[in-house]
């Protein structure tokens, strides 16, 4: 008999910028947390913000973070977040393209990785305040990388494109 996992949190980033973008997002969350391994924490507001990177004349995002409890390896969260976005027919065809759903490991517990197919924590999230404002706003006292979230944000060259907060999607209050 095998000992079981330990649990460890992860903070995820979820953005859309095609299709049914509020009902995308809320669907994700419920399919992220839709297996025993993986627990919702809390959810963040939902962010709408302008695109960073990639093509320009690109839709807004809606972007939000979530917060998991998780006994999944980093590569197997990962294959999961993919298959979510799979599901909500995430195609990947421009880097950084529009997208109806984008699904980020931004932070593991305490892991660090420099592995390119999952480097931890998240290696650009650090200058993003689309993952760091909305994340700040679940959880005021999160660090990344010893830094404040909050902090990080404000701080952020795309802060000021962040247009209007939402409130938590119906229904997943955790």
């Amino acid at each position: 008999m095998t000992a079981p996992q330990p649990h460890v949190r992860a903070v995820l980033a979820l953005g859309s910028n095609l299709g049914e973008r509020e009902g995308t997002l809320q669907g994700a969350v419920a399919d992220l947390v839709d297996r025993p391994e993986v627990r919702l924490l809390n959810v963040s507001p939902v962010v709408t913000t302008k695109p960073v990177g990639g093509p320009p004349g690109q839709p807004d995002f809606l972007n939000m973070v979530i917060a998991v409890e998780t006994t999944l390896e980093p590569l197997d969260l990962l294959a999961h977040c993919q298959a979510v976005e799979l599901a909500h027919h995430r195609t990947r065809e421009v880097r950084w393209g529009a997208r109806t759903l984008d699904v980020d490991i931004i932070s593991y517990g305490s892991v660090t990785s420099a592995d390119p197919v999952l480097t931890l924590p998240h290696p650009r999230a650090a200058g993003r305040a689309f993952v760091l404002y909305p994340w700040s706003l679940m959880d005021p006292q999160a660090t990344l990388a010893g830094e404040s979230v909050a902090a990080l944000a404000a701080a952020a060259p795309d802060m000021a494109g962040i247009a209007h907060v939402q409130d938590v999607p119906q229904g997943q209050e955790p």
